[in-house]
């Protein structure tokens, strides 16, 4: 199942207006790394449906959303709780260290 994309506007929602427990992935289309995470994710999306969430942010097209996290390359992954900004993965990220991530965030 594909992640969920978000824009500026549906960022604000789903972060700090829900403060939903979730990651998101900044990453482009051309990204040979990002395409080597982005499944791995929609696996685990699976697993974590209805306590976690899973998005994606397109930084071509959200160039603002990107820059406001002062990120530098893709993919990064950002973790959030009750829309507080709780860590970020850089880079090509295994599973393990994504579901370790994630359960810390859930126990936070």
């Amino acid at each position: 199942m594909p992640l969920e994309k978000l824009n500026a506007d549906q960022f604000e929602k789903a972060i700090y207006d829900s403060q939903e427990q979730c990651l998101v992935i900044f990453s482009r289309k051309t990204c040979h790394v990002c395409q080597g995470v982005v499944p791995v994710l929609e696996d685990l999306q699976q697993q974590y449906k209805g306590k976690f969430g899973f998005y994606y942010v397109d930084v071509e097209e959200d160039k603002d959303l990107f820059q406001r996290f002062s990120l530098k390359g893709v993919p990064q992954i950002l973790f959030f709780k009750d829309g507080e900004y709780q860590g970020k993965m850089a880079g090509a990220a295994e599973e393990e260290q994504v579901v370790d991530k994630i359960t810390e965030v859930l126990e936070l």
